[in-house]
C-alpha cells in the first residue's frame, strides 16, 4: 500500500488554476497486469494544449517506481516527484506527457485493488479511481473539470477476461484493446479484470454484461434474469424520459469482492460490490436495495457522466438526483413499487441523523475547499436529503416542468462541465418559477424542521432559524367500531417557509363534526421534516399503531418514534412497548426490518442501561419468535420470515444456546428456512458471543465452505470469543495488522459485544488511545471502518464521551478520522441522554 503522505490533496483553488491553464485532448493509457501480484505496469500518454506557453503545472502520479516522465521530448527528473505530483515545466501550446511507472496494488479498495478468491485461489483485480485514487493507477490531471477522451490497451494473463468503460477486444491472447470513450473525467476510468464468469445479453441495441468471479458464477446465473429486467426496465424508463439516450457504447455490470462503496458508476464499466449476488436467501427488501443501485448507478451515465460537475461543491449534481432517480424510477417501473416506502423506513433516517449532527453541511455547499473535505461528503446528507430535496422539488415544480429543464440542463452541457447555477437556470426557464429562491432555503443550508402539532394548529420550526417551505399532506384517521383505524380525509398543504403557525381544523373529513383520533402531518412522506403528534394522536398511536391502514404512513409513525428516542423525548422503554405491542401483526418487511434493527443496535445495544438490557433482548426475541410462528406454513415470498429468523438468532440468550445447536446440526430452523451460509455463520456467530461454540465449530464451518462469506464469519467468530486472547489477537489485527476493509470491518463487529462488557472495559479506553495512529497508517478506507463497525458504541457512558473528546482534541487527526469520530460521538451522547431517561 502506498502511505497516505504519498497523497496529496488538491484544493479547490489550485483547480481552478490548472483547469484555466490547460485543456486535456486525449489520454492513451496501457496497463500491465502480468507483473506479479505486488505490482502492475502503468504508461500514460497525455496530449494536452496549454493557454500559456512557458507556464508550469503538474501532473498528478502515486507509483511505487517511477521509470520514466518525458515532456515533449524531453526527459524529466523524476526524482522531483513530491506528495504524487510530478513538475511540468516549460509548457508548449500543444503537448504530449508520457509517464510510466509501477504501481502498486491495493488491498483496501484504492486505486488497483487485487483479491485472491479463498474459494478457488484466483486472482481478479479492479480499479477504483474516485477521488484523488485514480493516480495509484495512472498519471492524470486529476480533477471532474479536465475530461478527456481514453483509450485504454491492456495486457493480462491468457486466461483472463478485461472489461474496460468501452467495447474491448483481443488482438492477441492477453492482449486487450478497447475503443475511445467519449469525454470523460479522470475519476471514472475503470478496469476489471481476472478469470470472470459472464452473462451476456442486450436490449435497444446496447449490448449488457453481467460479471463476477468464477466461485460465484451460479449465483449469478441465478440472479441473472432478475438483473438484466431491472436494467432493461431502467433503460426504458430513461429513455422514456430523456432526450439524450445512454450515451455510451455498451453497458457492463461488474460484481467485484471487498469493494468500499455500495456501487461506482463508471460509464460502460459499472463495479458493484459482489454481496449483490446472493449466495444465500434474502428477503425482498435487499432485491430491492439491490434494484435501486442498478437504477441510481444508471442515472449516473445522464447525471456525473455525461454532466459532470465542475467541482465538488457541486457533489448533490451527481448523488443526489441519481439517489432520487433511483427510487422514483424503481417505484415506477419495476415489481418494487413499494420503493419510497423503503425511503421512508430506513434511508431517509440516514439523512435525518447525518443531518442533525456537528458535521452537518447543506446539500450544496458555497465552497468545499479540498478533495480531503469532499471525500467527507458522501454522506446521508448528499444522497437521502438531496433526494429528499429534490422530491420536494418535483412536487413544486410538477413533473413535466422538472424534467424539461433537467433535458435543457442535458442538452447545454453534454459530455462537459456544469455547476448548481446552470442547473437552477434551466429549471427556472422550464417552469417560470423563482427556483434560485427555493435552493436558497432547501440546498445551502442545514438541520431538519419540525412541523408539531399544537392546539388545532402546526407550529414550524427550524434548527438555524429559517424554515422551508415544504409541500405534503396531513391524513385524518377515525377509530372504527371494530378498533381499526380508517381514512377519513387527506389535504395537501402548502406550507410556507415563514415559520407561521398554519391553522388545521381538527374535525374536518369527520361527518359528525368530532375530531379525528390520529392526525398524521407528512403522511404520505412526501417532505423531509420531523413530525411530532399532538397528545391524542399519540395516545392513538401507542394504542393502535399497527391498525393505520397504510404501509407508508406507519413508515412515518415509526420514524417519528424513532427520532424520539435519538432527541431524548421518548423512553427506550417506551419505545420497545410499542415494539412489543405493534410489530408482531406488521406485514411490511421494510418495517420490520428497519424497526427490529433500531431496537437492537440502538437502543438495546446502547440506549438502555446495561441491567435493563437482557429484558430489551428478550422482549424483541418474543417480537422475532411470535413473527416466526406466524408465518409457519407460509410462502415466505417477501423473507419475513427470515427476517424473523435472523432476529431470534440474533437475540438468543444461554438458555437457548442449545436450541441453536440443534438447529445447526440440523441445517436447517423448524418449518425452514434451511440454514445457507449466512444463516449458519449469523448462528454460530450467536453461539461464539454466548460461550456455547470456539474455535472447533470456526474451523469445521471454514473448512466446509471455504469462500470470501466464511473468512469474514470466522473473522467476526474468533473476535467474538468470550476470551481476553482472542480479544488482543482481534485487536492487534486490527490496530495493528493489515487486514483488508473487508476482515477488518467484520473482526470489529466480532469485537465489540455489549454481553461482554468487563471483558471489553480496558479496551474502550485504549480505543481512543490507539485510534489515530491506526487510522493514519492504513489511510481513509480503514478509517471508516476504525470508526463505525470499531467504534464501541455500547459503551455509552459519560466516560466514554470524555474519553472521545479528548481523542478529538488531538491535532493530528486525519480528516476522515475525525470526521467518523465527531459523527459517532453524536449518536454516543444521544444514547446517553436516552439512558438518562431510564434513570441511570
Amino acid at each position: 500500500m502506498i502511505p497516505v503522505s504519498d497523497t496529496s490533496v488538491l484544493t479547490r483553488t489550485e483547480a481552478v488554476e490548472r483547469h484555466s491553464l490547460l485543456d486535456v485532448r486525449t489520454v492513451h493509457l496501457d496497463l500491465d497486469l502480468t507483473r506479479g501480484p505486488e505490482v502492475f505496469g502503468s504508461t500514460t500518454l497525455i496530449r494536452f494544449a496549454c493557454t500559456a506557453p512557458g507556464s508550469a503545472t503538474y501532473v498528478d502520479v502515486i507509483p511505487a517506481a517511477l521509470h520514466r516522465a518525458v515532456l515533449n521530448g524531453r526527459e524529466l527528473d523524476v526524482a522531483t516527484l513530491r506528495d504524487g505530483r510530478l513538475p511540468l515545466t516549460d509548457l508548449a501550446a500543444d503537448n504530449e506527457l508520457t509517464v510510466e511507472a509501477d504501481m502498486a496494488y491495493s488491498h483496501t479498495g484504492e486505486g488497483m485493488h487485487r483479491y485472491t478468491d479463498p474459494a478457488d485461489g484466483e486472482d481478479y483485480v479492479y480499479t477504483q479511481s474516485f477521488l484523488g485514487d485514480g493516480p495509484r493507477v495512472f498519471a492524470s490531471f486529476d480533477q471532474p473539470d479536465l475530461k478527456a477522451r481514453y483509450t485504454l490497451s491492456v495486457t493480462a494473463p491468457h486466461q483472463w477476461a478485461v472489461i474496460g468503460n468501452s467495447l474491448g477486444h483481443q488482438p492477441s491472447p492477453g492482449r486487450w484493446n478497447f475503443a475511445p470513450t467519449p469525454p470523460i473525467s479522470s475519476y471514472l476510468v475503470s478496469v476489471v479484470a481476472g478469470p470472470l464468469h459472464s452473462v451476456r445479453a442486450e436490449h435497444d441495441g446496447i449490448p449488457l454484461g453481467l460479471h463476477c468471479r468464477r466461485s460465484l458464477a451460479a449465483h449469478l446465473d441465478a440472479d441473472a434474469a432478475e438483473l438484466l429486467e431491472i436494467t432493461r426496465q431502467g433503460f426504458d424508463h430513461y429513455h422514456r424520459v430523456f432526450r439524450h439516450r445512454y450515451p455510451f457504447g455498451s453497458y457492463d455490470q461488474c460484481f467485484v469482492p471487498e469493494f468500499n462503496a455500495g456501487a461506482m458508476e463508471n460509464p460502460g464499466c459499472v463495479t458493484l460490490r459482489d454481496e449483490y449476488v446472493f449466495r444465500s436467501a434474502v428477503p425482498d427488501t435487499q432485491r430491492e436495495e439491490r434494484a435501486m443501485v442498478v437504477i441510481h448507478e444508471m442515472a449516473h451515465m445522464w447525471f456525473g457522466d455525461l454532466v459532470t460537475m465542475k467541482w465538488w461543491d457541486d457533489l448533490w449534481l451527481n448523488e443526489s438526483f441519481a439517489e432520487y432517480m433511483a427510487y422514483s424510477v424503481t417505484a415506477a417501473s419495476t415489481r418494487f413499487t413499494s420503493a419510497w416506502t423503503g425511503f421512508a423506513a430506513d434511508r431517509k433516517t440516514w439523512g435525518y441523523d447525518a443531518d442533525q449532527r456537528p458535521s452537518t453541511h447543506p446539500v450544496a455547499p458555497g465552497t468545499v475547499d479540498d478533495t480531503a473535505q469532499a471525500l467527507q461528503n458522501f454522506d446521508g446528507i448528499s444522497y437521502a436529503k438531496g433526494a429528499a430535496a429534490l422530491r420536494q422539488l418535483v412536487a413544486w415544480l410538477g413533473e413535466d416542468a422538472f424534467l424539461a429543464g433537467v433535458n435543457d440542463y442535458f442538452d447545454e452541457h453534454a459530455f462537459g462541465n456544469a455547476t448548481l447555477d446552470d442547473l437552477l437556470r434551466a429549471l427556472a426557464a422550464a417552469s417560470g418559477r423563482d427556483v434560485q429562491g427555493w435552493a436558497e432555503r432547501w440546498l445551502r443550508t442545514t438541520g431538519v424542521d419540525t412541523l408539531r402539532l399544537t392546539g388545532g394548529r402546526i407550529d414550524h420550526t427550524s434548527p438555524d432559524g429559517t424554515p422551508r417551505p415544504h409541500q405534503l399532506t396531513v391524513a385524518r384517521y377515525r377509530r372504527t367500531a371494530d378498533g381499526t383505524l380508517e381514512l377519513t380525509d387527506r389535504v395537501p398543504l402548502d406550507l410556507a417557509a415563514d415559520g407561521t403557525a398554519a391553522p388545521l381544523d381538527p374535525a374536518a373529513g369527520a361527518t359528525d363534526g368530532t375530531a379525528a383520533d390520529l392526525t398524521l402531518l407528512n403522511d404520505t412522506d412526501l417532505s423531509y421534516v420531523k413530525i411530532r403528534l399532538d397528545p391524542a394522536s399519540w395516545q392513538t398511536v401507542r394504542s393502535s399503531l399497527g391498525a393505520v391502514p397504510e404501509e407508508l404512513a406507519r413508515a412515518v409513525l415509526w420514524s417519528a418514534a424513532r427520532d424520539q428516542v435519538r432527541d431524548g423525548e421518548l423512553a427506550p422503554a417506551e419505545y420497545l412497548q410499542l415494539v412489543a405491542d405493534h410489530l408482531p401483526g406488521e406485514t411490511s418487511v421494510h418495517l420490520v426490518d428497519a424497526v427490529l434493527a433500531f431496537a437492537h443496535e440502538f437502543v438495546a445495544d446502547s440506549a438502555v442501561p446495561p441491567a435493563e438490557r437482557p429484558a430489551a433482548l428478550a422482549a424483541l426475541a418474543r417480537v422475532c419468535r411470535t413473527l416466526l410462528a406466524r408465518t409457519e406454513g407460509e410462502a415466505d415470498r417477501t423473507g419475513l420470515r427470515l427476517v424473523a429468523v435472523r432476529g431470534v438468532i440474533a437475540t438468543a440468550d444461554q438458555s437457548q444456546a442449545a436450541e441453536l445447536r440443534d438447529w445447526l446440526a440440523a441445517g436447517t430452523v423448524p418449518g425452514g428456512p434451511a440454514l445457507d451460509p449466512d444463516l449458519r455463520w449469523q448462528l454460530l456467530l450467536r453461539l461464539c458471543v454466548l460461550g456455547a461454540a470456539g474455535e472447533p465449530e470456526i474451523a469445521a464451518e471454514l473448512a466446509a465452505d471455504p469462500s470470501s462469506t466464511s473468512e469474514e464469519g470466522a473473522a467476526r467468530c474468533r473476535a467474538a470469543l468470550p476470551d481476553p486472547a482472542a480479544k488482543e489477537a482481534a485487536w492487534q489485527a486490527l490496530f495493528h495488522g493489515e487486514l483488508s476493509n473487508y476482515l477488518a470491518a467484520a473482526t470489529a463487529r466480532g469485537l465489540w459485544r455489549p454481553e461482554q462488557a468487563e471483558l471489553l472495559d480496558g479496551l474502550t479506553t485504549r480505543y481512543f488511545e490507539e485510534l489515530g495512529p491506526a487510522a493514519a497508517r492504513r489511510g481513509p478506507a480503514l478509517a471508516r471502518v476504525l470508526t463505525t463497525a470499531a467504534f464501541p458504541a455500547f459503551a455509552a457512558t459519560e466516560h466514554t464521551v470524555r474519553a472521545a473528546e479528548a481523542c478529538l482534541a488531538d491535532p493530528d487527526l486525519t480528516v476522515a478520522t475525525r470526521r467518523g469520530l465527531v459523527d459517532q460521538l453524536d449518536t454516543l451522547r444521544r444514547a446517553v441522554r436516552a439512558r438518562a431517561l431510564s434513570g441511570q
